[in-house]
C-alpha cells in the first residue's frame, strides 16, 4: 500500500508539473531579483521604472490566468502546459538580449516583454495543480500538489544562485527560457487528466469565466478564494521584492531584494511541502492555512517592530514569513477543489493570478501611504487589510479535504 502511494506521488504528471512550476517561478522572480542591475545598465530608474515594468508583468499574470484557464477547460489541461511555457520562455530569452535592441525606450521594451512573459508565466500552476488534482486518488491530492508548489517554488532559490554566479544579468534569463524550452519536450509524454477525458466530448459547457460571476454563490466562493492567497504576495511583493526601501527605517546599509526573495522562497519552498502534510494531519484544508497565517503574522509583527538591527536579521524574517506563506500549494489546490470539472482549470488557473495581479493594487497603497507615514506603518497598514480578508475568507469558505473531484457544476 505505502509502495503504491509512492507511485502516485512520484507518477509522470506530479514530475513534469513540478519541475515546469520550477522553471516558471525561477522566470517569474527572475526580474525581482535582477531589477536593479539591469535597470542601472539600461540607464533606467530602479524605483519608478522598476515598479512599472513590475505591474505590467503582474498585469500580463492576470490577463494570461483567464486566457489560459479557459482554454484548459476547452481545450484540455495538456495544451496549457505547452502554450504557456513556450510564450515565457521566448519572452525570457528577449529579455536578454534587452541590452542589444535597436529600441530607445528601453524601460517600456522591458515592460511589454515583461508583459508578455507575465501572460507565458500565468498558465503553468493551474494547469498543474488541477492536471495532478484529477489524477491522484483524493487522499493522497494534498501531498500531491505540495510536492509541486514545494519543489516549484525552489526555482526561486535557483535564479538567485543564477544570477550570482554568471555574473550577468541577461545570461539569467537566457538560461530561464532555455529551461523552459527543454521542458516542452518532457512535456510529450504527458497523459490528459481522466476526470477532463470524460466530459471532454460533451455538450457540458467549459471554461466559462464569466460564470463565477453569474452565481451569487459562486461568486462568493470565487472571491473568498483569491482572498486567502492575498498574504502570500504582500510578503513577497511589498516585504521582500521592496527590501531596499526598509533599510533607511531599521538603519540597515542595505538590503539586497534578490536575496531577500531567495531566503523568503526557501522558506515558501520548506512550508508548501509543510503545508500538505499539516492538512492530512489535521484532515482539514482550512486549519492547516488558518494556523500558517497566524505563523506568518507573528513574524511580520517581530520583523516590523521587533528591532531589525542588521540585513541578515531581515533575510531571516523573510524566510519566516515564506515558511508561514507556504501555504500556497493550499490555497491553490482549495481554489481547484471548489469547483466543478468543467470549470475547474479556470479556476485553480485564474485564482492565484488574480492575487498575483493584485499586487499592484497593493503596491499603489503602500507607495501613497509611504509619502507622509514611512515604509513601516505603510506595510502594516496594507497588511491589516490583507490579512484581515484573508482570515475571513479562510474561517467561512467549504472545507474541501477528501472531497469528490468527478462532477461538473
Amino acid at each position: 500500500m505505502e509502495f503504491q502511494k509512492i507511485k502516485h506521488l512520484l507518477s509522470f504528471p506530479v514530475i513534469v508539473a513540478a519541475l515546469g512550476y520550477f522553471v516558471d517561478i525561477y522566470d517569474l522572480l527572475l526580474f525581482g531579483i535582477v531589477r536593479v542591475p539591469s535597470l542601472k545598465t539600461l540607464g533606467l530608474d530602479v524605483d519608478t521604472d522598476g515598479t512599472m515594468i513590475l505591474n505590467f508583468q503582474m498585469v500580463g499574470l492576470l490577463l494570461g490566468g483567464i486566457i489560459w484557464g479557459m482554454l484548459g477547460d476547452k481545450k484540455g489541461r495538456l495544451s496549457v502546459l505547452f502554450g504557456s511555457i513556450l510564450v515565457y520562455s521566448l519572452a525570457n530569452i528577449l529579455c536578454g538580449f534587452l541590452p542589444f535592441l535597436p529600441f530607445d525606450d528601453k524601460a517600456t521594451t522591458y515592460a511589454i516583454l515583461r508583459f508578455i512573459a507575465g501572460i507565458g508565466l500565468a498558465g503553468e500552476l493551474g494547469a498543474g495543480i488541477t492536471l495532478v488534482s484529477e489524477s491522484l486518488p483524493k487522499e493522497l491530492r494534498a501531498i500531491g500538489t505540495s510536492i509541486v508548489a514545494g519543489f516549484g517554488l525552489l526555482g526561486a532559490v535557483v535564479a538567485q544562485l543564477t544570477v550570482e554566479l554568471a555574473g550577468d544579468w541577461t545570461y539569467a534569463y537566457f538560461i530561464g527560457g532555455s529551461l523552459g524550452l527543454f521542458l516542452l519536450f518532457l512535456r510529450v509524454g504527458v497523459m490528459e487528466s481522466g476526470i477532463y477525458k470524460d466530459i471532454r466530448d460533451t455538450e457540458i459547457q467549459k471554461g466559462n469565466f464569466l460564470s463565477f460571476f453569474t452565481n451569487k454563490e459562486r461568486f462568493i466562493k470565487y472571491i473568498k478564494c483569491i482572498a486567502i492567497g492575498l498574504p502570500t504576495w504582500f510578503c513577497v511583493g511589498i516585504l521582500a521584492v521592496m527590501g531596499n526601501q526598509f533599510a533607511a527605517s531599521f538603519g540597515i546599509g542595505e538590503i539586497e531584494p534578490g536575496k531577500a526573495i531567495m531566503w523568503a522562497y526557501v522558506g515558501i519552498s520548506v512550508g508548501d511541502f509543510a503545508s500538505g502534510l499539516i492538512s492530512q494531519a489535521l484532515r482539514s484544508r482550512k486549519k492547516a492555512i488558518f494556523y500558517m497565517m497566524l505563523f506568518t503574522i507573528v513574524g511580520i509583527i517581530l520583523m516590523l517592530y521587533g528591532g531589525t538591527r542588521s540585513a541578515n536579521m531581515y533575510y531571516f524574517y523573510c524566510a519566516w514569513l515564506g515558511l508561514g506563506t507556504g501555504y500556497w500549494a493550499m490555497f491553490v489546490t482549495v481554489g481547484a477543489e471548489q469547483f466543478g470539472t468543467n470549470i475547474r482549470s479556470t479556476a485553480a488557473t485564474t485564482i492565484p493570478n488574480m492575487v498575483r495581479g493584485l499586487l499592484p493594487v497593493m503596491l499603489i497603497a503602500f507607495d501613497h501611504l509611504k509619502i507622509k507615514n514611512g515604509v513601516v506603518f505603510s506595510a502594516t497598514i496594507v497588511g491589516l487589510v490583507v490579512f484581515a480578508l484573508a482570515i475571513y475568507a479562510t474561517l467561512t469558505i467549504a472545507e474541501t479535504h477528501n472531497k469528490d473531484l468527478d462532477y461538473t457544476e
